[in-house]
């Protein structure tokens, strides 16, 4: 959960400002995109499979650049 004090003399327009950058770091926006619609498990695991897979290509692409 996501709280916001208003400071003294902060307008409306920072507040609102701040507010978005606290959701966008805290994940939020992120986990009600994911959630929006369901996912069967095996989707999930074969997209987490597939992100692992391109996270390893990556990383022995940097290995061999060094």
């Amino acid at each position: 959960m996501v709280k916001l004090r208003l400071r003294e003399r902060e307008s409306i327009q920072e507040a609102v400002r701040r507010f978005r950058k606290l959701v966008e770091h805290s994940g939020i926006k992120k986990e009600m995109r994911r959630r929006e619609f369901y996912e069967k498990p095996s989707d999930q695991r074969r997209r987490a499979r597939r992100r692992a897979e391109r996270r390893a290509e990556m990383a022995k692409k940097a290995a061999v650049a060094r």
